[in-house]
């Protein structure tokens, strides 16, 4: 039997002109079938031309007039087949299944190798479309995230020196765009986020990686499948440094000369999520990786868009509308309305710490009785009632439930000592200025919260200025530092605590004044110094953490942080989306999102 022929072909053609115009034509692109291929390169939608009328968002609309188009040429084609032969049945097109996310970042996160938009950039883009040589386990809710062999399957410290990680590299994996991974090429990655004089090195993902690399002296290669990195003084927690270091593919920015703006159009990870297509501060594409080396984690939908929406009831209302399938950080007064429209809301605590980092060179912060005196003005009962109790109340660094936690001192909300030490330090009123932002990751919900830390520290004598600012830029003020920023006596971004090199350390060491590192204020002390130095040491897990238990107890003695709320990390999604598993970590997995009708 005859199923496509000479004839068949005729009377397509001939059908072609009898039937309405619409199954032929695309109303994005022509004529179907003539569209020339867009070829390599970021992809944008024409906004010199009026709206579509149909109200999906540009990147479905597209996909589903591609998937009618496919339709209806089915249909036509089972017509004419229908005249010239036996007829048969169309076979239905797969539709494509997309997932939608609202991010709280103010822009679309760097995605051509260390993201910026703090640790929402890593969680939707760098862990997406890049992994790094030690990965994270997300696939549980019921603990803490734990590092999980990545790229390499296996690291150790050399035990003839202490300052030589060893890296055995997983074999046969490959680049999105090819190029394989090898010695080679992971001595290039670390190299580029160290020395300014390699091919590739990029100055603005070096000082966002700072605060990690500041201790790494160079890698080396031992053979095709191993790597050595070394550590300026020993570093028993290196490990953890070496989990959001991302390899990007050399072959990928050697073809366009080390351009990273033209690398940005067709960047290459090994990731489960390869990229497609970017809209400039609209939304990011990302595709299934279907040949990911790791079978578990290949995503379960075929698509996955990032939609940077800071406004948090706005994202709402776009979960509501159907206009994404999955928000961060909805906002308290949201929640009641989103469960119930049959929102799934889910809440847990997490290692995440909401505080102020505070200027210990210039006044008043230098004083650890006006510290102090922050400290105690707080309600924290206050700010979780106000957050609809999605928050925990922070008195340290750590919850209590952390191993590291200890016996802190805990700065019961106490206005009448506020006061006293303010007056016996000479500063009533007292005058800070705080830098905020308007959202970002981990911010909660930072206009609101800010407000209310206004009012209670105003209420005890300070006198406090907001400085408002998008988190990109707050970020800026936080990698440079209270010596390129003078007039900033604190600042207010949330950080994790997910290892002690990042949510401890970074914030007491001198190694890590900024801009070198993460210490903002550049708090220093012998006794810190000299504990921190015993920790890095200290290779037997039990014997480093009592060091380390002790450090987290002096830096709240200390009050080197206004500690205020720990998150419980509350994301609302669409009814449709099952499989998703709330980690406990800053990072969170998407690849076993199914995405329903």
């Amino acid at each position: 039997m005859t199923i496509l022929g000479a004839r068949s072909s005729a009377g397509l053609e001939t059908l072609s002109r009898c039937l309405p115009r619409a199954l032929f034509t695309s109303p994005l692109w022509g004529e179907v079938g003539s569209r020339s291929d867009p070829g390599e390169g970021v992809r944008t939608i024409d906004r010199s031309k009026p709206p579509h009328p149909n109200p999906l968002p540009n990147g479905e609309r597209e996909r589903t007039a591609l998937v009618t188009i496919a339709a209806l040429r089915s249909l036509a084609l089972t017509l004419v087949v229908g005249i010239t032969t036996l007829p048969l049945l169309p076979v239905p097109a797969r539709a494509e299944t997309v997932l939608r996310v609202a991010m709280t970042a103010g822009d679309i996160p760097d995605w051509t190798g260390q993201p910026d938009q703090g640790f929402e950039g890593y969680r939707f883009v760098g862990w997406s479309l890049y992994d790094a040589l030690i990965n994270w386990d997300l696939s549980h809710s019921d603990r803490e995230a734990q590092m999980v062999p990545g790229l390499a399957t296996k690291w150790t410290i050399d035990p003839a020196n202490n300052k030589r990680w060893i890296f055995e590299l997983r074999k046969g994996v490959k680049f999105h765009d090819g190029c394989k991974l090898d010695a080679d090429l992971v001595v290039w990655n670390i190299e580029r986020l160290l020395d300014d004089k390699t091919p590739g090195f990029h100055p603005v993902q070096y000082a966002r990686q700072r605060a990690r690399s500041i201790n790494i002296e160079r890698a080396e290669k031992i053979d095709e499948a191993t790597v050595a990195i070394y550590t300026k003084t020993p570093d028993s927690l290196a490990s953890y440094n070496f989990s959001i270091w991302y390899m990007i593919s050399k072959c990928a920015l050697e073809k366009v000369n080390y351009d990273y703006t033209q690398y940005a159009k067709a960047p290459a990870g090994t990731g489960p999520y390869r990229f497609d297509r970017v809209v400039p501060r609209e939304r990011l594409e990302l595709v299934k990786n279907a040949d990911y080396w790791n079978p578990a984690r290949v995503p379960k939908h075929d698509r996955m868009v990032l939609i940077p929406m800071p406004e948090a009831t706005t994202r709402a209302a776009a979960l509501l509308a159907g206009q994404v399938d999955i928000v961060e950080a909805p906002s308290p007064d949201t929640i009641p309305r989103l469960k119930s429209s049959g929102m799934n809301v889910i809440t847990l605590s997490y290692p995440h710490n909401w505080h102020y980092q505070l200027n210990f060179v210039e006044p008043p912060f230098n004083d650890v009785r006006v510290r102090r005196a922050a400290n105690y003005a707080m309600n924290r009962p206050e700010m979780v009632d106000m957050l609809g109790g999605v928050a925990q109340p922070g008195y340290a660094i750590y919850t209590p439930t952390s191993k590291l936690y200890g016996n802190p001192v805990k700065y019961e909300f106490d206005p009448k000592k506020a006061t006293a030490l303010l007056k016996e330090a000479n500063c009533y009123p007292c005058a800070i200025t705080l830098a905020i932002s308007t959202s970002g990751s981990g911010q909660m919900q930072p206009l609101p919260m800010n407000e209310l830390v206004k009012a209670q520290l105003e209420a005890v004598g300070f006198k406090v200025k907001l400085d408002v600012m998008d988190w990109n830029a707050l970020l800026d003020v936080g990698i440079k530092g209270r010596e390129k920023y003078p007039q900033y006596n604190g600042i207010n971004i949330s950080r994790a605590t997910q290892d002690p090199q990042y949510g401890l350390l970074r914030f007491v060491m001198k190694q890590q004044w900024a801009p070198a590192g993460g210490n903002w204020g550049w708090y220093s002390t012998p006794e810190v110094e000299d504990l921190i130095a015993e920790a890095m040491r200290t290779f037997d897990d039990e014997a480093r953490d009592l060091i380390l238990t002790k450090i987290h107890e002096i830096a709240s003695r200390d009050a080197v942080m206004l500690f205020v709320t720990h998150d419980l990390n509350p994301r609302a999604l669409s009814p449709k989306l099952k499989g998703f598993v709330q980690a406990q970590s800053w990072f969170q997995d998407m690849t076993p999102i199914v995405v329903g009708n």
